[in-house]
């Protein structure tokens, strides 16, 4: 059996498709399939039931899986204890995170790091979602809670706050919330509830119990931009808001607390290239510590 074909295996697997997974392996389509059925040749049976919009494990695949897995996680580790004899980073990782963090604070900030390590690719995905550590979505996540399940490493990058914010051209037209009945009296931009990924980040409530928007956006940096243009008044990342001149905070209520947290899967602990990313964005976050507060 071929590692390589072992490796594509799980790289469809994890991408639910052919095509994603050679995009994510640099590799055209065609060898991809072909990896894939040397594969299912030497194990003689089939992996993938292969559909219109993309690949379904077999239950052959399914049980192949974990096995898979176990060859992956001893070839980090073999890789890893080969000592290296300079302090050379390559690779690639991929970095899932909110939108908030990863536009308005890690992407100003990454470029530096692959400017400093030439052969390190780093892919930055800041959508408003989870990601799997287990399925390979992402290298490293940053998410908002602590993860309880799974073998994976974190740590806690920092506290930071969301408040009421209205833009000065609101304020002058409306004036300020003044308490949380006032609210009523105001127009609100605020989250998709059904499309919130995490309970923690469904904070209205803490706000007002009766909070109602009455313009909704899914995106955190959206969020911004629409009270920024006089839309109402919203809750926003206090650390992102602070460098608009034209948001104004609504002191009268209160700020709410929540933390971010970098997590990566326990396997890839030995990996350099994972572990030059995370003491970076670590490194990074207790240095500008300060506008988080």
């Amino acid at each position: 059996m071929n590692w390589d074909d072992v490796r594509i295996f799980l790289a469809v697997t994890r991408s639910g498709q052919f095509l994603g997974a050679a995009r994510r392996l640099g590799l055209n389509h065609a060898t991809v399939s072909r990896r894939i059925t040397a594969l299912e040749t030497a194990l003689k049976t089939r992996l993938f039931d292969r559909t219109t919009t993309g690949a379904e494990l077999t239950a052959a695949g399914e049980a192949f899986v974990a096995a898979a897995e176990q060859m992956e996680e001893g070839y980090i580790a073999a890789r890893a204890a080969i000592p290296d004899s300079d302090d050379h980073v390559s690779g690639t990782v991929r970095i899932g995170a909110p939108d908030g963090f990863g536009v308005a604070f890690l992407a100003p900030r990454l470029g530096r790091l692959t400017a400093a390590n030439p052969d390190l690719t780093i892919q930055l995905v800041p959508v408003p979602r989870s990601f799997s550590l287990s399925r390979r979505e992402a290298d490293i996540a940053i998410t908002v809670e602590r993860p309880s399940e799974g073998r994976l490493v974190a740590g806690k990058l920092v506290d930071y706050t969301l408040g009421l914010y209205a833009s000065k051209d609101y304020i002058l037209e409306y004036g300020l919330p003044t308490s949380r009945e006032s609210l009523k009296d105001h127009r609100l931009v605020g989250y998709v509830e059904d499309l919130v990924i995490n309970p923690s980040l469904a904070y209205a409530p803490e706000i007002d119990p009766d909070w109602q928007a009455r313009f909704s956006v899914s995106s955190a940096l959206g969020q911004v931009e629409a009270v920024r243009s006089g839309a109402g008044v919203g809750i926003l990342h206090s650390f992102i808001a602070r460098g608009h001149d034209d948001l104004v905070p609504v002191t009268a209520l209160p700020k709410i607390h929540r933390a971010y947290w970098l997590v990566y899967h326990e396997s890839m602990r030995p990996l350099r290239r994972i572990q030059t990313v995370a003491g970076f964005i670590t490194n990074e976050v207790e240095i500008e510590r300060a506008i988080f507060r």
